[in-house]
């Protein structure tokens, strides 16, 4: 006997969020609504720009809503209005009321890109990079009233590639997320899923990181300078200041050494890998950078209009 498939409503805003929806619609499941953040000013013309999942949602000629606070009784009245069987949720980015978490007859289902008690909110891939995980990967969890910490429904592990970066890892995982949702959510239809409370002891937090945290401290050791580059490119971004200017740094490797002789933060010169920066424990090669008003370029391209004394100083 097949069973019905539940009446979805959709939450998501960011280009993460895109492969799940397209997958829900390209396999059939009834997407009822889809809800998403409000069109944020963007750009130096501070234009009204939409959400990925706005636009990815009026590609398929879904309903979208748009609360700027879902707990608003405006908005729960149209929630309730739409009696949604399950709450699909994929980088939303608000808080979801009990109203909402409690409301649908299947609940709410959620893709969290961390292999979950581990880096629990804003920023699990970024972190998992910072920190230098060897592994990271998805889980779909029926949500409660806590933050990333309902009860799991599927898991699966991925391996952290080397000199993967977080725009690589964002892309790949965003796509394994929609496949794992897939998954749960035919099983959840079939009966075969069960639940696993996560070890709450084990949880470890990921906080949302702003921009100006991602200023590079070049005391620290080269490893630790490589891998929060690794964790911010290029989305919030890690920064250093070289003659007053910004220069965003993409993509960088370490190098450990014995203590180096040179103030961290010095300009040792151009070697086959890179730019080489002295820092905390070794050295760091700079090789995908950006100058304050130009254009991102791979280092070999930068040092040809750059002209530095080796000795100079980032930072």
């Amino acid at each position: 006997m097949t069973h019905p498939k539940p009446r979805i409503l959709f939450m998501g805003t960011p280009e993460f969020a895109v492969p799940s929806l397209e997958l829900l619609v390209e396999k059939v499941w009834p997407v009822i609504g889809v809800v998403t953040q409000p069109d944020r000013p963007k750009g130096r013309g501070q234009r009204l720009v939409a959400s990925p999942v706005k636009e990815a949602a009026g590609r398929h000629g879904l309903t979208v809503h748009q609360p700027e606070k879902v707990r608003a009784p405006e908005f729960l009245e149209i929630f309730r209005g739409l009696d949604p069987d399950m709450v699909v949720l994929v980088a939303f980015g608000q808080i979801l009321p009990k109203d909402i978490i409690d409301g649908p007859s299947l609940g709410c289902v959620n893709v969290h890109p961390s292999l979950l008690p581990k880096y629990r909110g804003a920023a699990p891939m970024n972190w998992a990079l910072i920190r230098g995980e060897q592994k990271t990967g998805i889980s779909i969890m029926r949500m409660d009233e806590g933050v990333d910490s309902g009860d799991i429904l599927l898991q699966e592990e991925t391996a952290i590639e080397p000199g993967e970066t977080y725009d690589h890892l964002h892309d790949r995982l965003a796509v394994r997320g929609a496949q794992c949702l897939l998954r749960t959510l035919e099983g959840l239809v079939d009966g075969n899923i069960h639940r696993t409370r996560q070890d709450h002891s084990l949880a470890t937090l990921a906080p949302r990181i702003k921009k100006e945290d991602g200023m590079i401290h070049w005391e620290a050791p080269a490893r630790h300078i490589a891998q929060f580059v690794a964790g911010l490119s290029s989305v919030p971004g890690a920064f250093t200041f070289l003659d007053g200017k910004v220069l965003k740094v993409y993509s960088a490797e370490a190098e450990e050494a014995p203590a180096c002789c040179e103030t961290p933060g010095t300009i040792v010169g151009p070697a086959p890998k890179g730019l080489k920066i002295a820092a905390g424990g070794g050295y760091v090669y700079l090789k995908d950078v950006q100058l304050e008003s130009k254009k991102r370029l791979p280092i070999t391209d930068f040092l040809r209009g750059f002209r530095f004394t080796p000795g100079d100083k980032l930072g």
